[in-house]
């Protein structure tokens, strides 16, 4: 049984994998199948947006389930690679007045839970398995890039120092707003202000003088468009608990990434 439904995705994004998809057969000198590019494009923008499984996209297209895992195969490679890289990022950064760094955990439960296998992905923040990834976004809180996932249990700077962030973003003397996870950032790198050492008379800690605070509320009040970028990419449901295994879900995210971009 299927019904008619609805995504929300703009007609330029679909028209672009559309494309993508007819260059790629025309290329291969592809002579017939069974699904025309459109309609390719369009079940793969399904599973992505909606999360549909491969059963009920076969059911929706009239395809067979194994045509539905090649199809997609197929078009999430494309996608992939033409998804920009950091130093494409940081040029488009360039133009910029400043940008929002931030990491996001995308939930996943196909990891191997014996022999300790697991722990590298487990969350200690979140109580959960997953993948952390590295967003960028503009002031207005478009997406510029995003990292490839790392295992969930690496700290937000671990992750940032370890794809070359913080040290392209210095490079680059990009203005940076980022929370208290990236202290130690750099002079480009500003997070808010922190409470004061303990107090060795009191025991406790000093508190945030009321210029301290202002500095903090501005600062947030800046950096909030950048939790768009994180909103929206979990909007794509099939990033939301990721279903495949942790090797095959950087493609995932770059795809996603590259329907975000035109999506834009």
């Amino acid at each position: 049984m299927s019904y008619p439904s609805g995504m929300t995705v703009s007609t330029r994004a679909l028209i672009m994998l559309t494309d993508l998809l007819r260059a790629h057969r025309t290329s291969k000198g592809t002579r017939w199948r069974r699904l025309d590019p459109g309609r390719q494009a369009l079940l793969v923008v399904a599973h992505l947006r909606k999360g549909e499984t491969y059963a009920d996209l076969a059911c929706g297209f009239g395809v067979g389930t194994s045509t539905v895992y090649r199809y997609l195969r197929e078009a999430l490679a494309l996608l992939a690679a033409m998804a920009p890289t950091l130093a494409q990022a940081i040029e488009i950064a360039r133009r910029k007045a400043h940008v929002i760094l931030d990491g996001t955990l995308l939930r996943i439960d196909r990891v191997g839970m014996t022999g300790g296998r697991d722990r590298p992905y487990y969350s200690g923040k979140h109580k959960c398995h997953g993948l952390n990834v590295q967003v960028i976004a503009d002031p207005a809180g478009r997406l510029v890039w995003i990292s490839p996932p790392l295992p969930g249990a690496r700290h937000d700077m671990g992750a940032a120092r370890e794809h070359g962030i913080i040290d392209a973003l210095n490079h680059a003397e990009i203005q940076t707003l980022a929370d208290t996870a990236y202290q130690g950032g750099g002079p480009l790198v500003r997070v808010p202000q922190r409470r004061r050492r303990i107090d060795p008379d009191t025991g406790r800690r000093r508190r945030l003088s009321a210029t301290q605070k202002a500095v903090n509320t501005a600062h947030a009040r800046r950096r909030g468009p950048g939790e768009r970028a994180n909103a929206e990419l979990k909007n794509w449901k099939i990033l939301r608990k990721i279903r495949a295994s942790p090797t095959r879900a950087g493609t995932l995210v770059a795809a996603v990434q590259t329907l975000m971009i035109a999506n834009s």
